[in-house]
Order: structure tokens, then C-alpha cells, then sequence
């Protein structure tokens, strides 16, 4: 699993019909200090996830294991979205203090 900052949404009009229904999430990784790494991910959203806020994704074979993806040809799902974290004790995000 991953930590991510959802910064959009795609749409694709024309696709595989078994992706029908599924909305789409452009997610940029963030490291555990929220720096944004530089790289992106297109990921089905599972949870109702919105734009600016962190969540949970995993990609691979993990990310056809939730209800909305089962054999659904995907790479990436958001899972979770992200309330707060800590390291070392110390709080590094919560949603609604950032």
C-alpha cells in the first residue's frame, strides 16, 4: 500500500466495458513527510475519495481484491482515504489540521 495525494480526475468515455461504472482518480505519491515524489498513478476509486485529499492505494495484483475492482482489469485502486498518520510518536498529517 501507498500514500498519495488525489490532484484530479480522468474521464475516458470509450473503454473496456468491465471498467464501466468506475471513476477515476490521477494520484501523485507522496512520502511519509508529505513530500510529493514526483510520480503519478491513474487509480479506480473505491471509497468516494475527492480531489486534495490523501489516501490509501495499492497497485498490482492487490488492487483487483476490493468489491468495485474484482476482475476488473486495474492496476491501482484507492482504498482508503487518510484521516491521519504518526511516526515515532510524533503526528505527521491529519486531514483536517493540513
Amino acid at each position: 500500500m501507498l500514500l498519495g495525494r488525489v490532484v484530479g480526475t480522468l474521464v475516458a468515455s470509450r473503454k473496456e466495458e468491465t471498467l464501466e461504472g468506475l471513476k477515476f482518480l490521477v494520484v501523485r505519491t507522496v512520502d511519509i513527510d508529505q513530500g510529493e515524489t514526483g510520480s503519478y498513478v491513474v487509480a479506480a476509486d473505491a471509497v468516494g475519495a475527492g480531489v486534495g485529499e490523501v489516501v490509501l492505494y495499492a497497485t498490482g495484483s492487490s488492487a483487483r481484491q476490493t468489491r468495485f475492482t474484482r476482475d476488473r482489469p486495474c492496476d491501482a485502486v484507492v482504498m482508503a482515504i487518510v484521516d491521519q498518520w504518526e511516526v515515532g510518536g510524533a503526528l505527521q498529517y491529519h486531514k483536517y489540521r493540513d
